[in-house]
């Protein structure tokens, strides 16, 4: 059985991708995670029992403990989710932003290409998890990014993560890491932080808050159901070629406005009773955050054409399996709106 380095493993994704390998009993998996605000443990709770899975508290720039991992693990793979990831939070604060996905990804670079190097472990595969926002925005008529796509973008999240994708890449031409770069869409599910669209809305609906929508609500994105972004991944580590990049994305663009107003629809339906309906008249729209992308949308072909594969659940599917997810667990819901999220939220739209 093969052993997985997974960084950021507590998050939303990398949680995900995590119990897809131990439900298919593929690989070991150790799990090296900071525990940032948006890193939930409970997340995996059902592992806890599971002697093929390990959980490391640290962080991806702490060079002797990332070190000392692949020595006492001997992994076949690095799949590298470690990232702060939400626009918002690297406007108003870019520094951390900076720390964790540059720096942290060079650490985690210079550690894995030792290992390789001393190990010469010709399955050896570093996977590193990035975002379609490295491209910038499309406009309405332009086709959707492509792998050749030029870089452009457009907040310091987008930036940091850029300059992480042209690290993992200078490794390969440079020194040779046998590693891979994937970018994803926008991606929606179970264990997403609340502070997403697709959460914070399902959850304010619920409890009769507002929902915030900002500018005029029709920034659009490219969706993609969590599970089928994990398949992908699975796919390219196992089957994809070294030094490629490989764009993946859910072939389903919708308007930020028409979400909304979806998931007040499904709720109308759940709860017809509530005092709340109907839950459109919770939609709030807000001022613009600085610098927001257009549109983003994701061509597919190549992970398609070269891997097989192409997402499965459709979007309306998806919705209401990331409603009932979330309403069947208050207590996750409970465990992860701490005083900072609290917080976050009053500063971001004020307090309501």
């Amino acid at each position: 059985m093969k052993t997985y380095l997974v960084t950021g493993g507590c998050g939303f994704i990398g949680s995900n991708f995590i119990l897809k390998c131990r439900k298919e009993k593929k690989v070991r998996i150790v799990n090296l995670d900071l525990l940032t605000y948006a890193g939930n443990p409970e997340n995996l709770n059902d592992l806890a029992d599971d002697k093929d899975y390990q959980f490391v508290h640290g962080d991806i720039g702490n060079f002797e403990l990332v070190q000392s991992l692949f020595e006492r693990f001997a992994p076949d793979a690095v799949v590298n989710f470690a990232a702060e990831s939400h626009v918002d939070r690297s406007i108003l604060g870019p520094e951390t932003f900076i720390k964790t996905n540059i720096h942290g990804t060079f650490r985690l670079l210079q550690a894995a290409l030792e290992y390789w190097k001393n190990s010469r472990k010709k399955s050896f595969r570093f996977l590193h998890v990035s975002t379609d926002e490295v491209y910038g925005s499309l406009g309405p008529d332009d086709p959707p990014f492509k792998e050749t796509t030029p870089y452009a973008p457009n907040s310091p999240y987008a930036a940091s993560k850029a300059s992480s994708d042209h690290l993992v890449r200078s490794y390969v031409h440079t020194y040779g890491i046998p590693a891979m770069i994937t970018n994803c869409s926008n991606n929606y599910g179970p264990r997403q932080f609340p502070e997403k669209l697709i959460p914070l809305m399902i959850l304010n609906a619920r409890e009769g808050k507002p929902l915030p929508v900002y500018g005029d609500g029709m920034n659009i994105r490219d969706w993609l159901y969590v599970e089928d972004h994990c398949e992908a991944l699975a796919g390219v580590l196992e089957r994809g070629a070294v030094g490629e990049t490989y764009n993946i994305g859910g072939n389903c663009e919708k308007a930020n406005i028409h979400i909304v107003r979806m998931i007040c629809d499904i709720m109308d339906e759940m709860f017809p009773d509530s005092p709340h309906a109907p839950h459109s008249s919770l939609i709030s729209f807000v001022k613009d955050r600085p610098g927001h992308d257009r549109r983003y949308a994701m061509d597919s072909a190549k992970i398609t054409r070269e891997l097989g594969w192409k997402p499965s659940v459709g979007f309306d599917e998806g919705l209401k399996k990331t409603i009932l997810w979330y309403l069947d667990n208050p207590q996750w819901v409970k465990s992860v709106q701490s005083g900072e999220y609290l917080k976050w939220m009053e500063l971001n739209y004020g307090k309501r």
